[in-house]
Formats: structure tokens, C-alpha cells, sequence
């Protein structure tokens, strides 16, 4: 099933061709709808290669674009979610054969499993509990946003440029089980919120115990990626589909690339990539 996700596989070429045809055809006028929302092809691509490849949601590319839109606030957050329900599932696939594949046998990615059952089954329940009890974002979307992205990005620089280096964490301890059910809980109720939030923090708090990052990483995806399908029942109301149509094959072709973009960058790299992009997005939101 792994090589299903290769690009170059026609098998996979065919049903994606086919599947985005059935998308566009699905328009009143196709036509048209390639005119204006062609360009959110690219978004997704772009979304779905930062989002795979650092843990993070591709909210955190899709919400700023969204609000030069005349999206309101649900509309917002439902398309986010259901672009990545395309890009996050893309990547956790590919993550996840990649870890059955080459990683399962190495000390350092022995708790991967266990880090997304505890994280995933805890950020569905906060979810859930935001959306079935509906209880309100603290603030609106761009502030929320923009605060929550700029912590986030002062975190890694931190933990790059503060912490000591250390030898790589794999154990995980019981401090390590309460925390990530915090972590998926908190996280889960963020994500019901912003779109984001529940890979950010698991990639955050991995990242500050010395695991290995691409393992971090990967199990972030998938959090994300399983969190996202829970949350798309309670908001698919508020989904703008023409954006979607374009936008969520592309994130779906960006969830494939990413593992490769990983696979080549230093940690420290990859780190950094990441806390740019938040203190940007963050302090351009704030001002």
C-alpha cells in the first residue's frame, strides 16, 4: 500500500486525475471556477508541504490567507479543516509507512505509537467538548491566531538557541503520558478554534523533551490528521467547497512531498523553518 503514494505510481495518477475531475465537474460552471480559485491549487500545495513537514497544521498558512477573504470566522476555520482533512491525511500515510518501513525497529521512534493513541484519543475528546457544549473561542479568530502562532514560534527559537544540546530522548515516563493528554485535550479545544493547535503543541512539547524530530514530527501529522476528521463532521456546514476543490488535491500532492523536504534538513534547520514562518505570520497578525 505504501507505493500507492508514490507520485509516480499510474495507479495513483489515474484516481487522483479522476477524483479531481469528479470535484470540478461537481461546479455549476467549471470554467468559471478554475478562473477564481485556480491560484488555491498552489495554497494547498504550499499549506500541505509546511504543514507535513514541521507538525504544524496547515491552518497556519491557510487562515492568514483567508482573512484578505470575505470569509467570516466559520467559514474560515471549516475550509481550513477541510483542506487538511486532504494534506494531514496525505502525510500521516506517507509518515506512517515510512515509520512501518524504516523505522519501527529504532530505539528513538519506540514510542511513536503510543505518543499518537494518548495525544489523538485526548484531542478528539476536547474537540468534541468545544463543539457539542459550544463553547466560545476566548477571542476572535485574527488575534487568537496571530498570539497563538507568535508563542509558538518564541518556543522553538528557545529550544534551539537556549536549551543545551542532549543526548535524543525515545523513553517515555508517566510525567510524559499526563502531559500529552494535557497536551492532546488543550490542543483538541485550539484546534476547534483556530484549525490549528494540537500538532503545534505535540511538536512543541516533543521537541522541548529531546525526542527525535522527525519523529515528533511525524507523529504530530498524523495527531493533526486524525484530528482534523473529527472535527470536519461538526463544521462541514460552514465549508467554502470551491475552495476546497482546488485547494484540497493540492494539499494532498504537499502532503506527499514533505517527508522528502524532512528527510533532507537538519533538525536545526527544520526548526528554525518553522519558528520563521510562526514569528512572521504572528507579528504581521498582531500588527
Amino acid at each position: 500500500m505504501s507505493n500507492y503514494l508514490r507520485l509516480s505510481n499510474p495507479k495513483f495518477i489515474v484516481a487522483f486525475v479522476f477524483f479531481w475531475l469528479l470535484l470540478l465537474i461537481s461546479t455549476n460552471e467549471p470554467i468559471q471556477a478554475i478562473v477564481n480559485y485556480g491560484l488555491f491549487s498552489f495554497l494547498g500545495v504550499v499549506g500541505a508541504i509546511f504543514a507535513n513537514a514541521t507538525g504544524a497544521g496547515g491552518g497556519v498558512v491557510f487562515i492568514p490567507m483567508f482573512s484578505t477573504l470575505d470569509f467570516t470566522e466559520q467559514q474560515a476555520i471549516a475550509t481550513s479543516i477541510a483542506i487538511q482533512c486532504f494534506g494531514m491525511t496525505a502525510g500521516a500515510l506517507t509518515w506512517y509507512f515510512h515509520y512501518r518501513n524504516e523505522k519501527r525497529d529504532l530505539r528513538l521512534w519506540q514510542g511513536f505509537n503510543r505518543i499518537i493513541i494518548f495525544t489523538a484519543s485526548a484531542s478528539a475528546v476536547g474537540l468534541l467538548t468545544v463543539f457539542l457544549i459550544d463553547i466560545p473561542s476566548p477571542g476572535s479568530l485574527h488575534s487568537s491566531f496571530s498570539y497563538f502562532s507568535l508563542l509558538l514560534g518564541l518556543f522553538i527559537v528557545f529550544s534551539v538557541y537556549l536549551l543545551k544540546p542532549h543526548r535524543e530522548r525515545s523513553q517515555l515516563y508517566l510525567f510524559d503520558y499526563v502531559v500529552l493528554m494535557l497536551v492532546g485535550l488543550f490542543g483538541g479545544a485550539i484546534t476547534a478554534w483556530l484549525s490549528v493547535g494540537v500538532g503545534e503543541l505535540l511538536v512543541v512539547y516533543l521537541i522541548l523533551r529531546r525526542f527525535d524530530i522527525n519523529m515528533a514530527v511525524a507523529a504530530a501529522v498524523v495527531v493533526s490528521a486524525i484530528s482534523v476528521w473529527v472535527a470536519i463532521a461538526q463544521v462541514s456546514s460552514d465549508v467554502y467547497w470551491h475552495v476546497v476543490i482546488f485547494a484540497g488535491p493540492g494539499a494532498l500532492l504537499g502532503g506527499i512531498f514533505a517527508k522528502t523536504l524532512v528527510t533532507h534538513l537538519s533538525a536545526i534547520k527544520l526548526k528554525v523553518f518553522f519558528a520563521i514562518w510562526l514569528l512572521i505570520s504572528g507579528g504581521v497578525g498582531i500588527i
